[in-house]
């Protein structure tokens, strides 16, 4: 089995609902994602995937979605607030923890249809969760 991963910084802001702690305030983060993509065999270029088109692809869906932008639970009530001061906000049906942002970009890696095996985001550099699905029923 032959592997790359994929480095991507991000800026983004949030907090946490339901918490009692520090990330119950707004916050912000320089985090990273590592994007794991695994083959059984190389492609006529030696390659998993080409470490260019690997970024170029799930960098649309981050620059555009994700970064630079609060990241919330939907029933925060800061969503309000920022889309009547006309500010961006990237809404999840969950918290915005580093496990949910791992799982939410592993996902749309999947749906870009890249070999993904498994995210690891930082949320600092000291902290990181990670995501990976079974092969069988993911």
């Amino acid at each position: 089995m032959h592997g790359i991963v994929k480095r991507v910084h991000l800026c983004y802001g949030h907090r946490l609902m339901n918490y009692n702690g520090r990330c119950a305030h707004p916050h912000g983060h320089n985090g990273i994602a590592e994007v794991e993509l695994a083959a059984e065999s190389l492609d006529n270029k030696g390659m998993v995937y080409d470490f260019g088109e690997l970024k170029a692809r799930l960098m649309e869906f981050i620059d555009k979605e994700l970064d630079h932008r609060m990241i919330l639970r939907e029933d925060d009530p800061l969503v309000e607030a920022l889309s009547t001061a006309g500010e961006p906000a990237y809404l999840m049906k969950e918290n915005p923890t580093a496990e949910n942002l791992a799982r939410l970009i592993y996902r749309e890696a999947l749906s870009r249809g890249l070999p993904v095996v498994a995210v690891r985001f930082w949320e600092t550099e000291t902290s990181m969760a990670e995501y990976r699905e079974g092969r069988s029923g993911a």
